[in-house]
Order: structure tokens, then sequence, then C-alpha cells
């Protein structure tokens, strides 16, 4: 029996080959099409908050633009950021021809209860390297911080408790998702697929400091391992959003602490030890919980597609445990139209079988006549109960028929190609061709007859 191909097993960083029409200019023309589409929607926004700030009368800067304030400015920010999710999606469904959420999984939608896991691992973790950070000393250069008090500092964290997790989710799509699934389609080693990421996502930061670059390597490379380790962008979106909601949450509580442009890659060497001993213990969290929970890691890859009914065009479908040797295929519905179609166990009684006619009812084979010699019976024997035509070898005591199958040609026992020819021991024409059957059912173009 034939076994039907196996689906190839994708892990995560080679989904962008899970489209069925999956070409190689696919991702390269999504890239493109995700930084246009984001440029255009950015500028879309940034238009919508000018028209705001000017009817809502805000003073302008220097530039000409609205002064919304540190919280306003920052919410700003950060929705410039978010709207790269709708944007890559969209791209991921039109130009990438596969689902938007096999950016989110394997399983093609974000693992709800597998992130809100995640969240709760990062929050003691990444809050103890936080905390050691106030431990540090000081630099004396450094102004006194002051408290903004509870109601301005309630607002900010509104704000940033509804949109932080948006912008990191977004960077996450971006780059553990889009661009990791992008070198994937190309590479097949996941480290291949997850360094140009890294780098890409430590040169977005800008550069400030070697020790900054270096902190958010590390992090593009543990986030990336873990997206590709898990199966989905989950690990990593819950280590994204809760470090940077501590990040804010610390600056929103004094004065000017969002409007300060400071970022990750400013960071000193002291600030860093302790970011990346929270990244690498976060990581081996996550880890030790892979070990207790079955995720899925890989999704099966599409397989090419079958003929509507089975078969390819101009073709009998063939018999269930294979083709016999020297049998014709079964027909599509079970006999050639206008014919008598095979008894499953040999000859139906009070029928038999009439040289090139076919079972004719109510007549039966004579004993002792049998079929014209060469014609596939035996001289001598008739169609007897419980025996029938064996194809190319006659009648063979304690055999039949095989259920389903047409017997062999009638002069050689060997098949005859079905195109535009009269079946074997049949006067009604092929089904599809109007090309008659020959004299007494042979066919007029089986082999022999010229």
């Amino acid at each position: 029996m034939t076994q039907p191909p196996l689906a190839e097993q994708l892990p995560y960083h080679r989904l962008a080959r899970l489209a069925p029409r999956h070409r190689w200019w696919r991702p390269l023309l999504g890239t493109l099409v995700v930084a246009v589409g984001y440029v255009l929607a950015v500028l879309v926004l940034m238009l919508c908050f000018l028209v705001l700030g000017v009817a809502l009368g805000y003073p302008e800067d220097a530039d000409g633009w609205p002064e919304f304030g540190p919280v306003s400015g920052t919410a700003l920010d950060l929705l410039s950021i978010a709207v790269g999710i709708p944007v890559l999606l969209l791209t991921v469904r039109w130009i990438g021809r596969r689902p938007a959420g096999t950016v989110s999984s394997v399983t093609g939608r974000l693992r709800w209860r597998w992130l809100g896991l995640c969240v709760l691992t990062a929050v003691p973790v990444l809050a103890l390297a936080m905390g050691a950070m106030f431990l540090l000393p000081s630099d004396g250069g450094e102004a006194e911080s002051q408290w903004v008090g509870w109601p301005a500092f309630g607002r900010a964290l509104a704000m940033l408790v509804v949109l932080v997790p948006l912008q990191a989710a977004a960077e996450e799509y971006v780059f553990r998702g889009w661009l990791t699934q992008t070198a994937g389609a190309f590479l097949r080693s996941p480290w291949a697929a997850l360094v140009p990421q890294a780098v890409l996502f430590a040169a977005a930061h800008g550069w400030g400091t070697v020790w900054g670059f270096a902190d958010l390597l590390v992090f593009g490379m543990c986030a990336g391992w873990l997206t590709w380790r898990t199966g989905g962008l989950e690990a990593s979106i819950a280590l994204h959003t809760v470090n940077n909601l501590l990040a804010f949450g610390v600056s929103a509580a004094v004065v000017d602490g969002l409007a300060s442009d400071e970022t990750a890659a400013d960071a000193g060497w002291q600030t860093v030890v302790l970011d990346v001993a929270g990244i690498v213990l976060y990581t081996a969290a996550v880890t030790w919980w892979l070990r207790r929970r079955r995720l899925d890691r890989t999704a099966p890859a599409p397989l090419p597609p079958a003929h509507p009914y089975g078969v390819a065009p101009g073709q009998w479908p063939v018999h269930p445990y294979g083709p016999v040797p020297g049998q014709w295929p079964v027909h599509p519905y079970g006999s050639v139209p206008g014919q008598w179609p095979v008894h499953p166990y040999g000859v139906t009684p009070g029928q038999g079988v009439i040289p090139g006619q076919g079972v004719v009812p109510g007549q039966g084979v004579v004993p002792g006549q049998g079929v014209v010699p060469g014609q596939g019976v035996v001289p001598g024997q008739g169609v007897m109960p419980g025996q029938g035509v064996v194809p190319g070898q006659g009648v063979v005591p304690g055999q039949g028929v095989v259920p389903g199958q047409w017997p062999g040609h009638p002069s050689t026992g060997a098949p005859v190609s079905p195109s535009g020819t009269a079946h074997p021991g049949a006067a009604a024409p092929w089904p599809g061709t109007d090309r008659p059957a020959g004299p007494g059912g042979t066919g007029e173009d089986t082999p022999g007859t010229g």
C-alpha cells in the first residue's frame, strides 16, 4: 500500500515557507512593503496629532510642533511604534500568502495562557534586577530626582500600562518575528537566522556606549532564542513588556523623567551587568518551565495540492492496495456505462461470458465450450460457480475475478490504453470518447489488429 507523503515540520524561524504558494522573493518584497507601509502609517499618525494639537491650542516648539507635555509626548512615541503591528500582519497575509497568526506562534495565534505565565515569571526576576540598580553608586553630576506626586504618576502609569505592551509587542513582531522568519526562509540554522535580527535590534536603539550596545545585543539574542525554543513570541513579548514597564515606570515617578532622551543604549557597565543578569535568569526560568509544559514548537508544511478527485486528469483511479500487474484499473463508477459490472466474486449466477460481448444477463456459458482460444479463457473450460476470469490467464479453478477490476485484453491478456479504445469484452465505447468499439468488442486500435 502506498503511504501518503509526510509533511515537513517547520520550526518557528522557517514559517515563512508555510505558504502553499511560497516563492523566494516574497519575504524580500514583504520587508520592503513593511518598511514603506510603516513610514506611511507613522506620517498619518503624526499628521493626526498635529491637527489635534493645533485644534486644542497646544503651544508650539521651535520646529512648529505642538508641545503635548511629557505624558502625551511619550504616548505619541509609543503609538508611533505600535502602528507597526497592523502593517506587519497585513503584509504577512497579502504578500506572504499565509495566515497572519503564523508570526505569533507555530499554532497560528498567541497562546495567552503561556504568555500570562511568562509575564508572571518575568515580573519578580526583572524587578529584582531593577531594584539592584538603585543600590549602585550615583554619579555626582546628576541632579537629585523629585517625586512627581500620585496624581501625575497615576495618569502616567495608566497610559504606560495600555501602550507599553503594544510598543514592546510591535518590536518583537518586527525583529523576533518578521526579520527572523525572513532570514529563516533562506537559512535552516536557527542561529544564523537569530543573529541578524539581534544586531538590527541593537542598532535601531541608536549608538550610545559599547556596553549599552552589548546589552541590547544580548537582549535580542536571548529573546530570539526563546522565540525559537518555545515556537512563538510569547516569552519574548513578556520579557520586553515587563522590562519596558519597569523602566518607564521609574522614569514616570520623577519630575521630567519621561522627557529624558536616554535609552538603553546609553547604559553604563554596572547597569548592563545587572540587566544582563536579569535577562539570563529569566531565560533560564522559562527553560525550566518548558520542561514541565508541552508546547508546540513546529508546524507542518503544506503538501502539494491533490487532484480534486484523487487522481491526475485523464487517468483511472488506482486499486486501493496499489496496481495489480496485468489488470485494468478500477472504473470510477464501478463499470463502463452500458455494460454489466464485474461481480465481486466472479460471474453472477445466471449470466455468462459471450465472446466479444461481455456478460449478458440470462445467458450462461455452455459446459465444454468456454470462450474462443486466445481470448483469456482456457478452451474446454466454462465459467463455473466460484470461478472467474483472471486477466491474461483464463479460468483457473478456485480463483475469481479480483473485486472491482477488469480482466485483461481478450487477445493477449495485457491491459490496453483507455484512450479511445473499447473496453475488452464490451461493445460500448470508452467513457469520455466518441470512438466506437471494434468488431466483437476487441477495439479498433488493439495490438495486433494493425
